[in-house]
Formats: structure tokens, C-alpha cells, sequence
């Protein structure tokens, strides 16, 4: 007498045959991006948050210890730290209130149909693509005193008498350093916002012009409030940027003259790579991840809308 094996089982030992190898599979093709981010995003992270309980200094690697929360401690009662962060507020309120004003205009202009504007698009959108370092070479270069092209100018026009030292004289080098990152981002908030312009339907300018709106009151009623989710975002992400990134002080002044220009970032950098001290540049990183935080919580709460963009 023969057995018959039922053919639904068959099945559906095919079906869970086949969908343990197809996630096998998927699980084979995530483990090289699972591995990538768990060494070089995870792990240091990790890392980082344990060199600052410790006294963990390059020149002495011998001798690492547990020091817990002196590392926090000193560089609170460091002046060069305090200065930093000072001065990292400045960097962040002139720079961001500048790129953003400049950027708004220039994506409004570039909104507007004219000959040649892919072309010019092209070009403004290029610094974008370069990176921060060198751009900072740039400018260091025509802000030098005896050679750069700032002063020559500027001579030769007659309005000073004497080469300024714009990265060496305190007073001038904190706003030398401010131009170029203002130069630099731009770029960025005019992509953006051109990009949130263009999403604007026709049909609500065509409604404000038969209710006699003038361009102001397009601006402020039409144009702002539909873009707001797209300032929000932008805004968020620009202050992130510009708090954290050290390159174009790096490369400009190094922190100079005397740490006048030195932000929380260059100086997390300068204890780490000029000084050795990891423990210390650690907990100078801790202290920046913990006020980027709390920004991001305040900000995202503070600019909660339910209308925004919306008509």
C-alpha cells in the first residue's frame, strides 16, 4: 500500500526553504555596511565617550588610568575653552544670519527666468562642491598681509593707508574667518531654498495677484510660509554644520592669534592632534555632542508647526 506525502506540505517546506535562503541573502549583502558603520561611526563613538573618564595622554600611553570627571572639570576651568566657546557662538550666529539672508536673495533672483541662468546656477552652486580646507586656503591666501589680494585692493583704492594683518591682528581675525565660512554656505541655502521656491504652485501667486498682493506681501504671506518646513530643516542642519566643522579655522589660523579664533571644534582639535591629550579632546566632544543635542531638541520643539506649509 503506498503512502501519499501530502503536496501542501511539500509546498510549504519549498516556501520556508526558499525564504531562508533569500534572507541568508539579505543578511550576506548587509554585513559589509553593518561592519563599515560598527567600526567607523559606532566604535569610536564608544571609544570616545570612555578616553573621556581617562587620563589617556599620547606622550604617556603607559600610564592610562580612570580619572572620571576631571577631564570635564578642567576644561571648565580653562580659559582657552570658555574663549572657544564663545567664540563659537559667534561663529555660528554671524555665519548662519549671513548665509541665510545672502541665500534666500540669491535663490529668489535665480527663481526669476533670465539668459544665461543655468549658467550662473552652475557657478554658484560650485563652491558647494569644494571642499571647506580649500577653501580656507583661499582665503588665507587673499587675506595675507604682504601678498594677498584684499589688501591690495583695498590700498590701492585708497580707503586704508597700511596693510591690515587680517589673520593676525585680533581684532580683524574672528570677522576674516566669519567672511569666508559666510562665502562658503551660500551655496547651500540658495540650492535649498531655489529647490523649495520651485515647489510653490503657480496657482497661489495667480490668487494673490487678483487680491492686488504686492511682491512684500507675496513674500511674507505666500512664499515664507510654504517654504518653512524647508528653512526649518535647513537652518537645523546649517547651525550642526557650523558648530562642528573646524576645517576653515584649521586652515586659515589654526586657532590664532593667541586663540582668538579658536572654536570648540578647532580647539577639540588642537588637544588632540597638537597636544596628544585624548582624554581631554574626548570630553571637549562630549560636551559638544551634548549641546548639539539639546539644540536639536529645543530648535525641533521651538519650530513646531502645524500649519506650516500649508493653505
Amino acid at each position: 500500500m503506498e503512502t501519499k506525502v501530502p503536496t501542501g506540505s511539500a509546498e510549504n517546506k519549498g516556501k520556508k526553504t526558499r525564504f531562508s535562503s533569500q534572507l541568508w541573502f539579505i543578511w550576506l549583502c548587509l554585513l559589509p555596511v553593518i561592519i563599515l558603520v560598527l567600526t567607523f561611526t559606532y566604535y569610536p563613538v564608544v571609544k570616545g565617550i570612555t578616553l573621556a573618564f581617562q587620563d589617556y595622554n599620547l606622550m604617556n600611553v603607559k600610564n592610562v588610568k580612570f580619572i572620571g570627571l576631571d577631564n570635564f572639570r578642567t576644561i571648565f576651568h580653562d580659559n582657552q575653552f570658555i574663549t572657544a566657546l564663545k567664540n563659537s557662538l559667534k561663529w555660528v550666529f554671524y555665519s548662519l544670519i549671513a548665509q541665510f539672508v545672502l541665500g534666500f536673495i540669491l535663490a529668489l533672483v535665480l527663481n526669476k527666468p533670465f539668459k544665461g541662468r543655468g549658467v550662473y546656477q552652475g557657478l554658484v552652486f560650485y563652491s558647494w562642491a569644494l571642499s571647506g580646507f580649500l577653501i580656507g586656503l583661499i582665503f588665507k591666501w587673499l587675506y595675507n598681509s604682504q601678498i594677498g589680494v584684499v589688501n591690495d585692493l583695498l590700498l590701492r583704492s585708497g580707503i586704508i593707508k597700511e596693510r591690515i594683518g587680517f589673520l593676525s591682528d585680533p581684532h580683524w581675525a574672528m570677522f576674516s574667518v566669519i567672511s569666508a565660512n559666510v562665502w562658503y554656505g551660500i551655496a547651500f541655502f540658495a540650492i535649498m531654498l531655489l529647490a523649495a521656491l520651485q515647489s510653490i504652485p503657480g496657482e497661489l501667486f495667480e490668487a494673490a495677484d487678483i487680491d492686488g498682493a504686492g511682491w512684500m506681501r507675496k513674500l511674507i504671506n505666500v512664499i515664507i510660509p510654504y517654504i518653512m518646513p524647508t528653512i526649518i530643516t535647513t537652518t537645523l542642519l546649517r547651525v550642526i554644520w557650523i558648530f562642528s566643522d573646524p576645517t576653515l579655522i584649521y586652515s586659515m589660523t589654526n586657532g590664532g592669534p593667541a586663540g582668538m579664533t579658536n572654536i570648540v571644534s578647532s580647539f577639540m582639535l588642537s588637544k588632540v592632534f597638537g597636544n596628544g591629550e585624548y582624554g581631554l579632546g574626548s570630553a571637549v566632544g562630549i560636551v559638544m555632542m551634548v549641546m548639539l543635542m539639546l539644540y536639536t531638541l529645543f530648535y525641533l520643539f521651538a519650530t513646531k508647526s502645524e500649519k506650516a506649509g500649508d493653505f
